[in-house]
């Protein structure tokens, strides 16, 4: 599926409807839970509030609602959801370290350069969204996006000595930009409202613009400009 979130919250809703119908169909679960419900109105009820009515209605609703298995599988899969997501953003890879991959050998088959004028790239406006999660050739990024949180990893790619250039427009989210070192870099960032932080330091913006340059940029035959607007949202340079 293109969104991912959108499978999320499809296959959350199914289940939560499950489990609806399973403690409505029994009949034991659905008189704890009025019983719970009930305990908590005679406690607000009173007018010197007794943590007596609170605490039996609030263990008669979760004793209601864990007997239902749907609900166990709706904890289960945002477990694993927000697990794979956050290794997917992250772009750690568990398998590198692993003991069969110690002595493994890889063998990089190389193609004929291709034609880049007249490319189309399908561009993601929401969600979470990671460039350079393998090696790839270098092409000038020009990246857009509504919201979501964006990470462009450039230690995958060779850049070229001349001037690179990652455009990125965002409405909300925060952009991490991952640069090798030895590559001069230019960052210009505008935003309504958001931090930049480059070389260490970090300069808070509000509707404001700000041009900053690495030390070795003017010497550097290698230099990368990063060219970043957002509405809210922090843009941050990592050198890797």
């Amino acid at each position: 599926m293109q969104n991912p979130w959108r499978f999320f919250f499809v296959g959350e809703a199914l289940l939560l409807l499950w489990a609806v119908y399973q403690i409505i169909s029994s009949p034991q679960l659905i008189i704890l839970l009025v019983f719970g419900i009930l305990c908590l109105y005679i406690g607000l009820k009173r007018r010197k509030h007794n943590g007596f009515w609170y605490i039996i209605g609030g263990v008669s609703i979760f004793i209601s609602l864990v007997s239902s298995p749907a609900l166990w599988l709706m904890l289960i899969f945002a477990i694993v959801f927000m697990g794979l997501k956050g290794i997917e953003v992250s772009g750690i890879d568990p398998s590198k370290n692993a003991f069969w991959k110690k002595k493994q050998i890889t063998i990089v088959e190389g193609q004929e350069p291709e034609a880049h004028s007249g490319t189309k790239v399908k561009q993601s406006l929401f969600g979470n969204e990671r460039i350079g999660n393998q090696v790839f050739e270098w092409d000038d990024i020009n990246l857009l996006s509504i919201s979501g949180d964006t990470i462009i990893d450039l230690g995958n790619t060779i850049l070229p000595k001349r001037d690179n250039v990652v455009l990125v427009r965002k409405g909300v989210g925060r952009t991490r930009i991952l640069v090798p070192l030895g590559v001069g870099i230019m960052v210009e960032h505008a935003t309504f409202a958001g931090d930049l932080i480059f070389e260490g330091e970090q300069n808070t913006l509000r509707n404001e613009s700000l041009k900053v340059y690495s030390e070795d940029y003017d010497d550097n035959p290698r230099r990368i400009k990063i060219i970043t607007s957002t509405f809210l949202g922090d843009v941050e340079v990592i050198r890797i």
